[in-house]
């Protein structure tokens, strides 16, 4: 098992023994934590046009690392008017609890983001961009509730997932949390010199705390490849490494108290989840998941350059293999890890898709629209039309050869049905458009 693959059990553990810890200090120490707990309201937030609960008992939790730039926050970043978030995850515990899968969202993320109510009676349009920018749209009143609440609409339209409860840390709380460790040991094999993240460290192991320790989970631009892919690793491995420092070192009730301090302070959860009891009932879940059985991914995706040659700046995520995961999740099927990265070797751009176009709908000019969000998605469209008669299902169907193509298509197409057909046009899908396709729902 790899060391992102031990960091849940590790984290879990670690809230564990900390919460346990804390019982046993003093009833006002408790309430004083308990306290700290900032609670999101998201109720009538987030509308009633939800997926469904395919799997009652499981658990999606959306994790946000809050890169807010208010208060203390603000040296980070001037110029933003807005709540920002540089971590983006889910974690699904399955209504067994006999494993855990945890995705990771990099923020360059290129999604449809939803329509939220930006905290001043306006409601934003929906529209591609970072996924991060739900975050900002919702928080653009500075409150993490519509912050939440954007964050969340988005990843449920855009994964099919329900999110169940919802947690932020700021950036402050991570640096107390650091602190209350003495520091945590990072050894890079080179130097990093980040202006953006306000980092100036050299090469070799050392201890970082207070403004490297939070630049070095930041710094991307100038560490390895400068992607954010490679920021979720370092993140994920830093995380691993406070939580094996917190389980040995957090011996004195004074350290155990500043830490928790930190946590707690930097901490917003839905209703549900805020308080000591609940967070604790959560890690002891976790805890009870045998090792090998926790699984850390990040969303298989591609360079959108792929597919719009000049977006350089993001990413898209890999269809059909996405799709297949976040189903799986939907559906609490244990996801194999191996399986899924073998599967994203066969990697076909949606700019490799030739796709036509046909209306089944008798709306006019629904063809016209569905090609124009395809072509958005960076698929070819051959063409537009008509269908020979109205349908009901949306269907694709593709000549002998265009299997992996037409499931590239249909899987971004909920409900679609691909099907071969030996009288199919040569060379491309051909793309029905039944009455059932909800545009609000085409990835």
């Amino acid at each position: 098992m790899t060391r992102r693959g031990r960091i849940l059990a590790r984290v879990a553990g670690a809230v564990a023994v900390l919460i346990l810890g804390v019982a046993g200090v003093g009833a006002w120490i408790y309430q004083d934590l308990d306290d700290n707990i900032n609670a999101a309201d998201l109720d009538n937030k987030l509308g009633g046009d939800r997926p469904a609960n395919l799997s009652p008992g499981s658990k999606n939790i959306l994790v946000v690392g809050s890169d807010s730039r208010d208060g203390a926050n603000a040296k980070y970043g001037k110029d933003l008017t807005t709540m920002q978030s540089d971590t983006l995850m889910v974690m699904h515990v399955p209504a067994n609890r006999k494993w855990a899968t945890v995705v990771s969202f990099p923020r360059d993320s290129w999604v449809r983001i939803s329509a939220c109510d930006k905290g001043d009676g306006v409601t934003s349009a929906r529209h591609h961009a970072k996924i991060n920018e739900a975050f900002a749209i919702g928080g653009t009143s500075g409150k993490v509730a519509e912050a939440a609440a954007c964050t969340i609409k988005t990843v449920e339209a855009d994964t099919g997932l329900r999110i169940d409860h919802f947690m932020s840390v700021d950036f402050q709380g991570f640096k107390g949390m650091v602190n209350a460790l003495d520091g945590i040991k990072v050894c890079p094999e080179q130097a990093i010199h980040d202006e953006k993240a306000r980092l100036d460290l050299e090469a070799g192991c050392q201890t970082v705390k207070d403004e490297e320790a939070l630049g070095y989970v930041r710094a991307r631009y100038s560490v390895g490849d400068g992607s954010d892919i490679g920021r979720i690793g370092r993140q994920q491995e830093f995380m691993e490494a406070l939580a094996e420092k917190a389980q040995s070192k957090l011996t004195s009730p004074k350290a155990l108290y500043d830490f928790l301090q930190s946590a707690t302070k930097s901490l917003t959860t839905d209703e549900d989840l805020a308080g000591i009891k609940p967070l604790y009932s959560l890690a002891s879940e976790v805890k009870g998941i045998p090792s090998q059985r926790l699984t850390f991914l990040t969303v298989p995706n591609y360079p959108r350059e792929a597919d719009v040659a000049t977006d350089k700046a993001n990413i898209v995520w890999q269809y059909p293999q996405a799709a297949d995961l976040f189903t799986s999740l939907a559906q609490d099927k244990e996801v194999n890890k191996k399986e899924l990265q073998a599967d994203a070797q066969d990697l076909i751009y949606a700019s490799r898709v030739r796709v036509q176009v046909l209306n089944g709908t008798g709306v006019t000019g629904r063809a016209a629209t569905v090609a124009g969000m395809l072509r958005e998605a960076g698929f070819s469209v051959a063409g537009t039309g008509n269908a020979p008669e109205t349908t009901r299902t949306t269907t694709a169907t593709y000549p002998q050869g265009l299997d992996e193509q037409a499931k590239v298509l249909t899987s971004r197409l909920p409900g679609a049905r691909a099907t071969q057909r030996p009288d199919a046009a040569a060379g491309v899908v051909t793309l029905v458009v039944g009455t059932d396709l909800d545009l609000d729902d085409i990835r």
